[in-house]
């Protein structure tokens, strides 16, 4: 599917096109939808949150997280630890001075800060944090059963508090401040607060399922891998290594590759740039750098195989071809996301190639297969929104809330492709694992036996942690690596 000003994706007609060497039929497990597939022609608002938990009940049964996720769903402490651990861990950030656009006062806060502390000292402190959604920002919104649904650009502020707790203490459904766009607080009355909660949600599942999954994973994949087969022989040592519909899709797409940088696609630049590499019940954050950590010494290692010196890195014309197409052709050429365009160094290639393997394989992982544990409490992440954010407070009751939730039909539609997603292959790969003959003797097979002895101790040190948690974090667990994209 080709975006104007999305990245670039090859240009074919059909699979069958690409030929027996570079097409891949996924073994799927086989997944029982034809209890949701019964709901298709159910164009209705749910009649309570009973029969909402029937559904539930009868897809989620054996499924902890997800259990988990619908005792807590409500609670500001749960609400913040997804922001930091589920499966959208990529738009939280640390900020030392609040956005302008965001309408609140120290005096509006206090009651939400430390006693004898401030908004700005605890901004000074690195505690405050913000989820910014101003790439929905006047998007056009999806019809839906016939019907209009609705898209917001929320601001959220959090804190970080003493007890290790991130906590949402002010929301702006829109982007810009203004009388109909009130910032919401956990003072308001309980329907507010948590309608505004749900906003927040809903935006992140725009923001999740079509940029932190589909372009930084799925079309970033892409791009490096059809530049690999156009630029590099296969000699190479390279070459071996929903609320959003149809009308916003182009538009979102082009704003997500617009706002697309090297450094947040960097493992370390990321974690540091957003403040999340010292926060200690981060463990998206954990997990990501010591894998990171493991395939950048791997990539290093082969690098230094093939490549003496900076200068041979340099000299490499197919290399330098390789990394100029990417940023030409697939990154449209543009200069401000920071995407090298060539390679001056050896560390700078070992940092690009890392880049490329993490992002398809160990951040696929994060983002895709965590996907049906926070989702399938269908009020914790809503894929569209039936009424328009309130331009007032104290506009709904509890029992209107349901009102402004997915119908049955598209609630189970959205349920279907995640827990279609969400299934790891029978034909699964671990991470650097490979069944290829290059990998099986010398030096690359010394460089397979450490990075795979890597990963069996980060394995091992995270499901000794996970034994501890109330709430384990496996999806950067080595042994739950796809070795690529691979859906």
């Amino acid at each position: 599917m080709f975006v104007e000003g999305g990245l670039r994706c090859i240009d074919m007609s059909s699979v069958q096109a690409l030929g027996p060497n570079l097409s891949f039929t996924r073994q799927s497990p086989g997944v029982n939808v034809h209890y949701l597939r019964g709901f298709t022609d159910r164009a209705e608002s749910w009649s309570s949150m009973k029969e909402l938990e029937m559904l539930f009940i009868h897809n989620g049964k054996d499924n902890t997280v997800a259990k988990y996720v619908q005792a807590n769903w409500k609670e500001d402490a749960f609400f913040g630890y997804q922001c930091l651990n589920g499966c959208n861990p990529l738009i939280i950030r640390q900020i030392h001075c609040l956005p302008p656009n965001l309408a609140v006062t120290s005096t509006m806060l206090k009651d939400f800060l430390p006693e004898g502390s401030s908004l700005e000292q605890e901004l000074e402190k690195g505690t405050i944090f913000l989820l910014d959604y101003e790439v929905l920002d006047q998007l056009p919104a999806n019809v839906i059963n016939g019907k209009q649904s609705y898209l917001a650009a929320p601001l959220c502020l959090l804190h970080y508090n003493q007890h290790g707790e991130l906590k949402p203490i002010a929301i702006q459904l829109q982007k810009n401040a203004g009388p109909q766009n009130p910032v919401f607080l956990p003072s308001d009355s309980a329907p507010d607060w948590l309608l505004a909660k749900i906003w927040v949600r809903s935006a992140d599942f725009q923001v999740h399922q079509l940029l932190s999954h589909f372009l930084r994973t799925h079309l970033v994949g892409e791009v490096c891998c059809i530049a690999t087969l156009r630029k590099l022989p296969e000699i190479h040592p390279l070459h071996q290594a929903i609320g959003c519909g149809i009308k916003a899709l182009p538009l979102l797409l082009a704003r997500g590759t617009d706002r697309l940088r090297y450094t947040s696609l960097c493992v370390p630049d990321d974690l540091k740039e957003r403040g999340l590499d010292k926060l200690p019940n981060c463990y998206y954050a954990q997990d990501a750098l010591r894998v990171w950590n493991a395939l950048h010494r791997f990539v290093a290692g082969w690098v230094e195989l093939y490549y003496h010196n900076d200068q041979e890195v340099q000299h490499d014309s197919e290399l330098q071809s390789w990394i100029q197409e990417i940023h030409i052709e697939g990154f449209l050429g543009f200069t401000h996301t920071g995407f090298p365009q060539s390679f001056q160094t050896a560390a700078e290639l070992s940092k690009y190639i890392t880049m490329v393997i993490f992002t398809c394989s160990a951040l696929h992982a994060a983002v895709n297969f965590s996907q049906v544990d926070f989702n399938l409490w269908m009020p914790n992440c809503p894929g569209s929104m039936s009424r328009p954010p309130p331009q007032v407070k104290g506009s709904v009751t509890e029992e209107e809330l349901l009102s402004f939730l997915p119908d049955v039909n598209s609630t189970c539609s959205v349920l279907i492709v995640l827990f279609l997603l969400s299934q790891p292959a029978l034909d699964y790969v671990p991470l650097c694992q490979y069944r290829e003959w290059y990998f099986s003797s010398g030096a690359p097979r010394k460089l397979v036996e450490m990075v795979q002895q890597d990963l069996r101790d980060i394995t091992h040190d995270i499901l000794k942690r996970n034994r501890k948690l109330e709430l384990p974090y496996p999806y950067l667990c080595p042994d739950n690596i796809e070795n690529s994209v691979a859906i």
